[in-house]
C-alpha cells in the first residue's frame, strides 16, 4: 500500500478529518475544558505529545506487535505516554496541571488517539506517522484554542486569561482584555455554552464544505463548456 503525500496527511489532520469537526471525538474534555483559550491550548498540546509519540512507537514496534493482542498492547502504550504527560505537567506546569485536573489522564480513553494508531500508524512508516499524529494533533488543538478563546471572549471579554500564570511567564503577551468592563455571559461558559459553541462550529464546518463543493463544481462545468 502507497504512503499519502504529507500535504494529504496535513490537510486531513486539520480539516477534512479533523478529530473534532470531521469525527467528532474527544468530545468530553472539548466541552468541558474550553472555558478559556488558555485551558483549550494546554489540553490541545498534551494530547498532541501523546499522540506523536504514540504513532512513533506503534509504527516502530508495528512488526513486533501480534494482531491477537495489538490493541491492549497498544492501550498500555497510551497510558503509559499519558502517565509520564501527567507527571511533567504537574512538575513543570502544576498550574495548568491544577485546571486541567482529570482530563489529562482521561487522554488514555480518548479514541481519536487510539484510532489514529490502528488505522494509519500500524501500517505505515515512522515519518508519515509522525506527520499523521502531528497534523492531527495541531488540528485537535487550534479547535479546542478556538472554541475556548471565542467561549472566553463572549463569556468574559477576555483571551487567554492566566496564560502567563498556566503556561509559563514567556506567555504573558497572550493575556488581552478584548471588551474592557464587560459583565460577562455566563452561560456560554458553562457546559450547555460548550454545547450550542460547538454546534455553531460544526454547522460552519458544513457551510464552508458546501460552498467550497458548489465552487468546484461550477468551475467544472465551466470547464467542460469550455471544452
Amino acid at each position: 500500500m502507497s504512503e499519502p503525500s504529507y500535504s494529504s496527511i496535513m490537510k486531513n489532520g486539520l480539516w477534512d478529518n479533523n478529530i473534532v469537526l470531521k469525527q467528532s471525538l474527544a468530545l468530553c474534555p472539548l466541552l468541558a475544558v474550553t472555558s478559556s483559550a488558555t485551558n483549550g491550548l494546554g489540553l490541545g498540546l498534551a494530547t498532541m505529545v501523546v499522540m506523536v509519540a504514540s504513532n512513533v512507537i506503534n509504527s516502530l514496534a508495528k512488526g513486533l506487535i501480534s494482531k491477537a493482542v495489538r490493541i491492549p498492547v497498544n492501550v498500555i502504550i497510551i497510558a503509559t505516554l499519558v502517565t509520564l504527560t501527567d507527571a511533567l505537567l504537574n512538575a513543570y506546569l502544576h498550574q495548568l496541571h491544577k485546571v486541567l485536573g482529570l482530563f489529562v489522564p482521561l487522554i488514555v480513553t480518548n479514541c481519536a488517539i487510539l484510532g489514529r494508531v490502528e488505522s494509519f500508524a500500524s501500517r505505515s512508516k515512522v515519518l508519515p506517522s509522525v506527520a499523521d499524529g502531528l497534523f492531527m494533533g495541531v488540528g485537535f488543538t487550534w479547535v479546542l484554542m478556538v472554541l475556548g478563546g471565542v467561549r472566553e471572549i463572549i463569556g468574559s471579554g477576555t483571551l487567554f486569561t492566566n496564560a502567563s500564570l498556566l503556561l509559563g511567564p514567556h506567555f504573558s503577551f497572550l493575556e488581552t482584555t478584548i471588551i474592557p468592563d464587560y459583565r460577562g455571559l455566563l452561560l456560554i461558559i458553562l457546559p450547555p455554552g460548550g454545547f450550542l459553541m460547538l454546534g455553531l462550529g460544526l454547522a460552519l464546518k458544513q457551510k464552508l464544505e458546501a460552498v467550497r463543493q458548489a465552487s468546484l463544481t461550477r468551475q467544472s462545468g465551466l470547464a467542460k463548456g469550455e471544452a
